[in-house]
């Protein structure tokens, strides 16, 4: 028996002595540009036999295959190779060199000067619909939402985006492409209009504060690019009440899924609230208006989308002041504003080529009169009647080279036509600006990409044409660092209300310089910008009085003499994951800017711009309590203000400043709450939602500048009210957004 034991070992023992000299060992390194590369699988073509690289890209493994065979090197990040080898008796060495795989999900993007919200891919701050209505503070509009990301200025006394030292009529807001005129409501001076259009309106948007994409132009500091939905997912019906609106909507999918069409309404009076609060702004009318809108969107069957919108309102408001003018007690100003948009826009593909074509049409009208009173008489009236009529039209068509690399080119047509009266001066101003762009978007590799881009515009009005070109490099540092540089010279018309006399005028322009270092991972993302502006060929203007017997001035431009600077640095923070159910972000900007333009006398620091801007925002949603809290603080360190005035010196009108200081600090803590009732209902038919929000909690003070009268007497400009209180609900049928509150998107 032993015998035979000692036998079968010996015959395994042989057999494995035959099979280990049969067995050749292939090894080897892999790289990419003379780095290893772990991770890359090494097999024989057909066989079992293989192996996987280290972090230094070697591998090493036994076969005893023979003879003519086929080495295979695959990696998800590079492209396949196979080398023929010969397999014998002896040990063998092969190394490998593989070549990068370009895909867009690898490749690095440009993102200087933008934070994108509707690529997830890309974003820096994913600001979705009910993002933007759960910042507290932010009153559900794009416009105040924005305020709390770096390089957008809190100017609270005029409507528009600030950013980086530019005006708010510096940055332009477009709809799926197309240029929107008068994205804001009529206001009356020192109170800033609303948003016109509804935030769920748009699944997502890009803002540029800086060397933004020369498909769009007629800005000199940024660009906020709007992406409407595409069709719902189910029907709907949406209602909205608190003290100050209601409104209604529906959503009508066809059961085909293909179309859809729909239609929202809704009236706003603050008359309830002014009662209520303590309101610093007296106002005589309370602010109301009316709303309706409507949209139809249609997926052809070549895979096409066609997309109308088209809505609009009216507002009214009268405020009552204290006269600032000798033998007037009050001063009266009233407003009436209307205002209708409509926009068409048609994507298609044509075999390798993507055609997007988009048309807007708006009429705006605002009626101010202005009058002062004496023992309850009104005397010495005044009226400012602005009619204005606007069309753009877009073509661009798009045609990718490879996974990441494309061309496009298109024309643009943007037509203004506006007529003024007030006093002596009626106008009526016709301009037609024609652009034509082209555009390309260079992949090199999944690390280095680059823009470049030229833009040309044509103005009927000033009769020039400019050429503005524009490029933007990214490269990533490391796995998740990328960094950006970008630079382009842009151009814009005078604001017609300037533009009273014959003056030769000319573009003004601006030149950015963006740096940018980008830190993304899942759930976190931090951003540092540095950027440096130069404005050349900035109007300047001289303050006249339409009637001996008015008090108001306008400004009227006479050269392009003005110049300036801004330059900034810019940090955000952005932590979903740390945290749980907490979302927060972290903004500061400083902001060093200086400016001859305008009436300014010589080169000051503008009054809309704060050379240190502080802001954070953080949302909590409990699901135990079916509440979202939600809070917000901004820091902005106070601006300057100028009482300037025009005086004749040796036969001559000269600008110079009376009186002039710095506003105080502005502060101003928000906390909003958000209640889902039927939070975790299964098969609900409707989804409610209750919101409370609270603005300026600790009822701050806060001044956005002076009136001067022309004696010199002054008067501060302060919000309408210090702390207001908003309560509201809202009812969807049909669609159940839960989820939304869930998954945080708060």
């Amino acid at each position: 028996m032993k015998s035979n034991i000692h036998k079968i070992i010996f015959i395994l023992f042989f057999f494995s002595i035959i099979l280990n000299f049969a067995q050749v060992k292939i090894s080897g390194k892999v790289t990419f540009k003379n780095k290893g590369i772990a991770e890359v699988n090494v097999t024989l073509k057909d066989t079992y036999d293989g192996a996987t690289t280290d972090a230094s890209g070697n591998f090493s493994f036994e076969t005893s295959e023979k003879g003519a065979q086929k080495l295979t090197f695959t990696h998800v990040k590079y492209y396949e190779i196979e080398k023929p080898i010969t397999i014998d008796d002896q040990n063998q060495t092969i190394n490998a060199e593989l070549k990068e795989q370009i895909n867009e999900i690898d490749a690095v993007v440009v993102s200087a000067g933008s934070i994108e919200a509707s690529d997830k891919k890309r974003a820096t701050a994913l600001l979705t619909p009910i993002d933007i209505y759960t910042t507290a503070g932010a009153d559900g509009q794009i416009s105040s939402a924005l305020n709390y990301l770096p390089g957008v200025q809190k100017v609270g006394e005029a409507e528009g985006l600030f950013v980086r030292g530019g005006t708010g009529t510096e940055s332009k807001i477009f709809m799926d492409g197309s240029l929107i005129n008068n994205y804001f409501s009529s206001s009356v001076p020192g109170i800033a209009g609303r948003d016109r259009f509804n935030t769920s309106l748009f699944k997502g948007n890009i803002f540029s504060s800086g060397g933004y994409s020369a498909l769009y132009g007629q800005a000199l500091s940024g660009a906020l690019m709007l992406e409407s939905v595409d069709l719902p997912d189910q029907s709907s019906y949406d209602f909205g009440v608190s003290p100050i609106f209601l409104n209604a909507g529906f959503q009508k999918l066809s059961d085909n899924k293909n179309y859809s069409y729909g239609a929202t309404a809704g009236y706003s009076n603050l008359n309830l609230m002014q009662k209520i609060f303590n309101f610093n702004t007296d106002f005589i009318d309370a602010p109301q208006g009316f709303n309706g809108d409507m949209n139809f969107r249609l997926k052809t069957k070549s895979g096409g989308f066609l997309k109308y919108y088209g809505m609009f309102d009216t507002n009214t408001m009268g405020v009552k002041t204290e006269s600032l003018e000798p033998n007037y007690d009050f001063s009266l100003v009233k407003l009436k504003g209307k205002n209708t948009y409509h926009n068409l826009s048609f994507k298609q593909k044509f075999g390798k080529y993507l055609l997007n074509v988009g048309t807007s049409y708006s009429y705006n009208q605002s009626d101010l009169k202005f009058s002062t009173e004496t023992n309850n008489a009104e005397s010495g009236e005044s009226q400012v009647l602005n009619d204005g009529n606007y069309i753009n039209f877009k073509a661009v068509v798009d045609r990718k080279i490879n996974k990441i690399s494309a061309l496009r080119g298109g024309f643009e047509l943007n037509n203004a036509n506006e007529k003024l009266n007030f006093g002596e001066i009626n106008k009526n101003y016709r301009d037609l600006i024609s652009s034509a762009f082209m555009e390309t978007d260079l992949g090199f590799s999944n690390h280095l990409s680059a823009k470049i881009g030229v833009r040309a515009e044509n103005s009927s009005y000033l009769n020039k044409t400019n050429i503005a070109p524009r490029f933007a490099l990214a490269y990533r540092l490391a796995k998740d660092w990328t960094t950006s540089f970008a630079y382009g010279l842009f151009f814009q018309n005078a604001e017609s209300k300037y533009i009273n006399s014959s003056a030769k005028l000319d573009f003004q322009e601006s030149q950015h310089f963006i740096f940018q270092v980008q830190r993304s991972t899942e759930g976190r993302s931090l951003r540092f910008e540095a950027f440096y502006k130069k404005y050349d060929e900035l109007i300047k203007t001289q303050n006249i009085i339409p009637n001996a017997d008015q008090n108001q001035q306008v400004q009227t431009a006479f050269n392009n003499n003005g110049n300036g600077f801004a330059k900034g640095l810019e940090l955000f923070w952005r932590d979903k994951k740390t945290f749980e159910n907490i979302d927060y972000w972290i903004s500061y900007s400083f902001l060093d800017s200086k400016r001859d333009f305008l009436n300014y006398p010589f080169s000051l620091k503008p009054n809309f711009a704060s050379e240190h801007t502080l802001s954070v925002v953080a949302k909590r949603f409990i699901p135990k309590w079916k509440t979202g809290v939600n809070l917000s603080y901004t820091y902005a360190k106070g601006r300057p203000y100028y009482d300037i005035i025009t005086k004749e010196v040796n036969g001559e009108m000269v600008n110079y400043p009376r009186n002039q200081g710095r506003l105080k600090d502005y502060n101003a803590l928000n906390l909003s709450f958000n209640y889902l009732p039927n939070l975790g209902k299964k098969d609900a038919k409707a989804f409610t939602i209750f919101v409370l929000s609270v603005s300026n909690v600790l009822g701050t003070k806060n001044i956005y500048g002076y009136n001067f009268s022309q004696n010199g007497n002054s008067s501060a400009i302060v919000p309408p009210v210090n702390t207001f209180v908003f309560v509201g609900m809202f009812i969807s049928f049909g669609v159940d957004k839960t989820q939304d509150a869930i998954n945080n998107n708060l």
